[in-house]
């Protein structure tokens, strides 16, 4: 007896120092780390005048100790209550330039080192460029001079930016917000609070999203008004005159004459379910000095509108300034009290109110299904986008400004890749306005579709469309075997456009292009391949079909070196995100390009193809309701099996893939995705899932793009939560989550009581939560663990799996 409780004594010990020595952070294998810390292609912005390329490079990733730096949580925003700044920010830390007509780079002096850049924005006349620059007690405002290259603080008071950026007023003005209050003088937290948290509700639905950060408390309310509270501020030439007086501006709008400012500003009482950007707030038009010019309207909290997609605020919306009139106010207002429920002929209304705003509105049109916004031109024509999210539908209508008459151009369902035209072209106007470009005498308006989906492959297109016959002529589209898409339109006319063009082997670079004289292309830049390790790496889309006929992909990558007659399959890690489609025939069409070169970030499960596995990357997990009475979900656990079945068996024929070691995994809906395969399936050997929501029941009022409620579908809810099913999962699986998540519906609980289920079920699970990381995984040493805790799940439970009995992968297994 003494010895075996010695023994067990030894074994509790041995356990106790095992989770010691795993507490730390971890690092993934050699190659991997090598591949996580390239520093990224810098990011390219391109003048106004189209003569100026402005390189911006970041770091890599930050340190946990930068993550740590003190945070608010409050009214869905995330704040460094030290500097009065967005919290978790990627920074900018060089800036250098370089012209389009040729030449060397060039460097940018007068700025801070380090740089902690963010905002940049180029004045109309490409002259200027503003940029913000943020240090751990405050943020300041710096121009640079194009011609000199050289930067100017011109702030005297910090900015505040956590709700609003700046913006040029004109080309030598700046709109901005400032501190009212320093730091210091923020509200202190009571030791005892003043009373109990009341919330009240006497009769009126509020059906809202599982927002997180919310405001929870009296104090909480403090806080935020702090915080939020700014002063506006114009800056002329380095000269700051105030604006009004200090409010919480949600936003503000500068007319095209440059002579009012549309304001919203947010006022109490503030919600306790809704963030910041639905609070209750007050629309007001003022002159360029802050002088009330009118009131225009209270706007409620968007608590009180009502749930479900298509389904809007009853009353005026999206105020906007017409872009094409000197200073003229748009909104649109629902027709059918905002419940598309109701019968009705048109659904939205759409009104103009013209400067000095003192008389009646004008009704410019209505539209059929929801109104979601008007490009205008500076001719007779305007392209109005209407639609309804709930039947993935769509239209782009011609609203003839002479007449009134509002003309269909083009009808299809979202999800109509093939059928997409892309982008309508824009630029500038006479007030600085981005219009829709026009050719022909204004007859022809230009699309640019920057992925241009075709039976091909991802192949980008510039179009011309005419807008009295409803014909459609390609100018431009991308060679087959490249991948190039359009950046910018130069010149209409002429044709001249910036591309952005890459291969499966050549690293994205830009390009100067003249589609009518037929010169030579002129290389605009000289990135090289940040991953050389990655050569001999093979790239390929493959297409398979699962057993009702749709047509899947996914992006295939192989091993350096592998051959699959002489190496056998390969254990295989198979990473997917769902999609809901009403169309199986859109289900069906081809996504993607195997021409696009592999860029990296944290979050990919493609640097395991250099520690021998077989990734299928991007597979296809589509949802397709099966006949018009049904939705996309009604079936979503059937569907899910039969995706994963046919990528496993198009592996397996392949002869890359080893069907008896397959791993899935996927992020947030993702890791929802892989949960749901493990508890249904017994098509894999492991599982990993980062950052999901498992139980439907705490997201009620709706998921991802199902609106229907939990009470009005229960047993759908209850279905696809595999929390409901957790004694089910037998297959390992790894949960990882941040501990500060902040996406709607995904709370760490999710992960938590995941985790419990399992583990109270005798499931082999690990939970792995990530300080300070939010939904999406920021800190060096967070990317370094999760990619180090993915790697040895996999190694030892996918490529070397303890023996167990496994289902045939199109076997059915609820």
């Amino acid at each position: 007896m003494i010895k075996q409780g010695l023994f067990a004594l030894l074994l509790i010990a041995a356990q106790s120092a095992t989770a010691q020595d795993d507490a730390g952070y971890k690092t993934p294998p050699k190659d991997i780390v090598d591949l996580v810390s390239v520093k990224p292609t810098p990011s390219v912005s391109i003048s106004e005048n189209g003569e100026w390329m402005l390189f911006l490079e970041r770091n890599s990733y930050p340190s946990i100790e930068e993550l740590a730096q003190p945070e608010l949580k409050i009214a869905g925003l995330r704040i460094n209550p030290k500097n009065f700044a967005p919290s978790r920010q990627t920074f900018i830390n060089n800036l250098y330039l370089k012209s389009l007509k040729g030449g060397p780079e060039l460097k940018i002096t007068g700025l801070p080192s380090p740089l902690s850049a963010s905002g940049i924005s180029w004045s109309d006349n490409s002259k200027k460029i503003a940029v913000t620059n943020t240090t751990n007690s405050g943020t300041d405002l710096y121009v640079i001079d194009v011609a000199t290259r050289k930067a100017v603080k011109v702030n005297k008071q910090p900015l505040n930016t956590i709700m609003n950026g700046m913006q040029w007023f004109d080309n030598n003005t700046l709109l901005y917000y400032t501190i009212v209050k320093p730091a210091s003088a923020a509200p202190a937290k009571p030791l005892a609070p003043k009373g109990p948290t009341i919330q009240e509700n006497y009769g009126k639905a509020s059906p809202r999203p599982t927002y997180q950060d919310m405001i929870k408390s009296p104090y909480d309310e403090e806080l935020f008004a702090f915080y939020a509270t700014t002063q506006l501020v114009k800056n002329v030439n380095g000269v700051e005159t105030k604006i009004g007086q200090p409010a919480i501006y949600a936003d503000v709008n500068i007319s095209p004459d440059k002579k009012y400012l549309l304001t919203r500003t947010l006022k109490k009482p503030f919600s306790y379910l809704v963030p910041a950007s639905g609070f209750n707030s007050s629309l007001q038009v003022l002159d360029a000095t802050g002088k009330l010019v009118k009131h225009i309207t209270n706007l409620p909290s968007s608590e009180t509108a009502p749930g479900g997609n298509d389904n809007v605020q009853p009353g005026p919306r999206s105020y906007t300034w017409r872009s094409n009139a000197p200073a003229s106010l748009l909104w649109c207002e629902a027709l059918d009290s905002g419940l598309i429920k109701n019968k009705a002929e048109f659904r939205d209304a759409v009104y103009e109110l013209k400067a000095p705003f003192t008389g009646k509105a004008d009704e410019l049109f209505k539209t059929r299904m929801r109104y979601f916004g008007t490009t205008w031109s500076d001719g007779e024509n305007a392209l109005v986008t209407e639609g309804l999210r709930s039947k993935q539908v769509t239209q782009i209508d011609r609203y003839f400004t002479v007449t009134g008459d509002l003309e269909t151009l083009i009808t299809r369902n979202t999800t109509d890749a093939y059928n997409n035209p892309g982008m309508v072209v824009t630029a500038p106007n006479q007030y600085g306005r981005n219009v829709a470009v026009t050719i022909d005498n204004g007859n022809k308006i230009l699309f640019n579709n920057p992925t241009g989906s075709s039976p091909k492959g991802d192949l980008p297109f510039l179009i011309s469309f005419d807008l009295h016959t409803k014909k459609a002529d390609t100018l431009w589209r991308s060679k087959e075997g490249t991948f190039e898409s359009i950046t910018r339109v130069l010149d209409p006319n002429k044709l001249t456009i910036i591309t952005r063009k890459e291969t499966e082997n050549e690293v994205p670079n830009y390009w100067l292009k003249n589609l009518r004289l037929r010169v030579a292309d002129q290389q605009l830049t000289s990135f090289t391949d940040p991953y050389p390790q990655l050569k001999g790496v093979s790239k390929e889309k493959i297409s398979y079909q699962r057993e009702d006929g749709v047509t899947l992909t996914g992006d295939l990558y192989l091993p350096k070196g592998y051959d699959a007659k002489r190496d056998g399959p390969l254990p295989v890690f198979i990473w997917a995100y769902p999609a809901e489609y009403n169309s199986a025939a859109d289900a069906a069409q081809i996504r993607g390009s195997k021409h696009r070169f592999t860029l990296l970030n944290w979050g990919s499960p493609v640097y395991y193809v250099t520690q021998g596995y077989a990734v299928l990357n991007n597979a296809e997990m589509p949802i397709v309701a099966t006949d018009t009475a049904k939705k996309p979900n009604d079936n979503f656990v059937e569907q899910l099996r039969m995706n994963a079945a046919a990528a496993i068996n198009k592996l397996a024929a392949l002869g890359v893939g080893d069907s008896t070691r397959v791993a899935v995994g996927g992020h947030s809906y993702g890791a929802f995705m892989t949960a749901n395969l493990l508890a249904h399936t017994n098509l894999f050997k492991g599982g990993i899932a980062r950052s999901g929501a498992y139980n439907r029941t705490l997201t009620p009022f709706g998921f991802q793009n199902e609106d229907r409620t939990y009470w009005q579908a229960p047993e759908l809810y209850n279905n696809m939560s595999p929390f409901s099913y957790a004694d089910k999962i037998k297959t390992p699986l790894l949960l990882i989550h941040g501990e500060a998540d902040n996406n709607t519906g995904t709370y760490p609980i999710q992960s938590e009581r995941m985790f419990n289920a399992i583990k109270g079920h005798g499931g082999t699970v690990k939970f792995v939560s990530l300080p300070f990381e939010s939904h999406g995984y920021q800190a060096k040493e967070s990317i370094m663990h999760t990619l180090a805790e993915q790697f040895e799940w996999l190694e030892k439970y996918v490529k070397n799996p303890p023996a167990q009995p496994l289902k045939k992968a199109g076997t059915k297994a609820f």
